[in-house]
């Protein structure tokens, strides 16, 4: 069975809008792939600062980062789900995909320039937003970095499942756009 990691970064637990869209798809998935599930709120992150550059400048790396990492690396698909947060997504995720962007496991170098190192032929980023930003304006800054996140570590295409507007409409549209959004992305990973 191919494999999939799925980094739930939805802070705001079962309360989470995007994670209401995420876990049927998720759910889908299991079918086919074999899921390696990172819940944020439930992981021991450390901040990256100088003390940790050091170390992994010396090729020291904590157990819960490698292993993170190498299952990135050898995962067929990745799928992550976050709310629009301050114009991007929580600090919890980049902190997160800051500890997993290791070298020699995620990327390489050939002294020229960074490739990537992962197999994952496609990525799904799932999110809600509170205000009337669409994927691809320039005030929405998460699908840039993962984007170029995804050129940096070799993942193939990435498609997105998103939701908009979502602190200024009813409790009934709410509802209905997520069950529309679930649809589509069910749609989606039936081939996905």
């Amino acid at each position: 069975m191919k494999s999939l990691v799925y980094v739930d970064a939805c802070i705001r637990g079962a309360e989470s809008r995007t994670r209401r869209i995420a876990e049927p798809l998720i759910e889908k998935l299991s079918e086919r792939y074999e899921i390696t599930r990172y819940e944020l709120n439930r992981l021991p992150l450390t901040i990256v600062q100088e003390d940790l550059i050091r170390e992994r400048t010396s090729g020291k790396y904590s157990a819960d980062s490698l292993a993170w990492a190498e299952s990135i690396r050898d995962a067929d698909r990745i799928v992550i789900a976050a709310p629009f947060w301050d114009m991007s997504y929580p600090a919890a995720l980049k902190n997160f995909l800051e500890l997993c962007s290791v070298f020699d496991v995620t990327f390489k170098s050939d002294d020229k320039t960074c490739y990537g190192n992962c197999k994952a032929e496609k990525l799904l980023y799932i999110t809600t937003r509170g205000m009337n930003i669409p994927t691809g304006d320039p005030l929405e800054q998460a699908t840039p970095h993962l984007r170029a996140l995804s050129w940096l570590w070799g993942i193939g295409p990435m498609d997105v499942i998103a939701a908009q507007n979502f602190d200024y409409i009813s409790q009934a549209e709410i509802d209905a756009e997520i069950e529309q959004k679930i649809q589509e992305g069910l749609a989606l990973v039936e081939t996905w």
